[in-house]
C-alpha cells in the first residue's frame, strides 16, 4: 500500500509520498511515487501514484515517453498540454487505458489493477490546480473549500489536516502538517513505510521549489515525531471529563 498527500495552498503547492510497495514479514520494497515533469518557468507538474505497482509504473512510462516524442501534441504530451485541465485528461486517459489493457491480460488471476494519481502544479499565466485521479480516469479538484488530497492509507493522516490546513496556511506549517500526516499513518499501518519524498512548488514560481527524500533514521522527522507524541501526551492528561 501507501500514503500520498497534496495540499493547494494560496502560497503554493506541498507534496508528500512515501515509498513502500509490500509490507510482508520477509518481502518490503521500495519504490518511487513521487514524478515530475518541469520547464522551468514555464510550467510544473507532479504526479503521486498509489495502487498496482504495474499500472502506475506503466502509466508513468507512458506519459514520459508521450513527453520525449518529437512528433507529441498538446492532446498527447504534458509538457504540451495548454493547461492544467488538460494535462489532468491526458493523465487519467493514459492511466484508464493502461489499467483497461492489464486488467484483460490479468483478468483470470483476479489480482486487483485499481490504481489512482494526484496530479498538481501550473503552467506560466495560468492558476495552480491540483486534481485526484481515479482508476476509471475520471477525477476531481482540489478546492477553497477541500485544499488537500490524499490517495492510498490516508484514514489516519486525515484528522490532522481537517483540523490545521487551510488555503491560508502557510509553505513551512503545510510542511509540518504532511509530516505529521504521514507520522500517524506511519504509526498505524506498516503498509505505508519510509522513505518519505518531499516536494514544493512556490507560487507562480513554474519550477520545483525544493524536493527532499527523507530516509528511515532521519533525525529532523524523528524529533518532530517525538513532539508530537509528546504533545498529544500531554494535551491528553488536561482534558477533563
Amino acid at each position: 500500500m501507501t500514503y500520498c498527500v497534496g495540499l493547494l495552498l494560496e502560497a503554493g503547492i506541498v507534496l508528500l509520498s512515501d515509498t513502500r510497495t509490500n509490507a510482508g514479514l520477509d518481502n518490503i520494497s521500495t519504490y518511487r511515487k513521487m514524478f515530475t515533469f518541469e520547464e522551468p518557468g514555464e510550467r510544473v507538474i507532479a504526479i503521486l501514484t498509489a495502487g498496482s505497482l504495474s499500472v502506475t509504473q506503466t502509466t508513468m512510462a507512458r506519459l514520459h515517453e508521450a513527453a520525449e516524442d518529437a512528433e507529441a501534441t498538446p492532446d498527447s504530451s504534458v509538457l504540451l498540454a495548454p493547461t492544467m485541465l488538460k494535462v489532468a485528461e491526458i493523465v487519467g486517459n493514459t492511466l484508464a487505458s493502461v489499467r483497461q489493457d492489464i486488467e484483460h491480460k490479468m483478468n483470470a488471476t483476479k489480482v486487483s489493477t485499481a490504481a489512482s494519481m494526484i496530479v498538481a502544479g501550473q503552467r506560466a499565466g495560468g492558476a495552480m490546480r491540483m486534481f485526484l485521479i481515479y482508476p476509471e480516469g475520471n477525477f476531481i479538484e482540489a478546492t477553497t473549500d477541500t485544499p488537500f488530497l490524499q490517495i492510498g492509507e490516508h484514514k489516519y493522516g486525515k484528522p490532522i489536516l481537517d483540523r490545521v490546513v487551510s488555503r491560508e496556511t502557510s509553505l513551512a506549517d503545510a510542511q509540518k502538517a504532511v509530516l505529521l500526516s504521514m507520522d500517524s499513518t506511519l504509526r498505524s499501518n506498516l503498509s505505508v513505510g519510509m522513505p518519505l519524498d518531499l516536494a514544493v512548488i512556490e507560487r507562480d514560481a513554474c519550477r520545483m521549489s525544493m524536493i527532499r527524500r527523507i530516509e528511515a533514521g532521519d533525525k529532523d522527522f524523528a524529533a518532530m515525531s517525538g513532539a508530537w507524541s509528546r504533545a498529544l501526551r500531554d494535551a491528553f492528561s488536561q482534558i477533563e471529563l
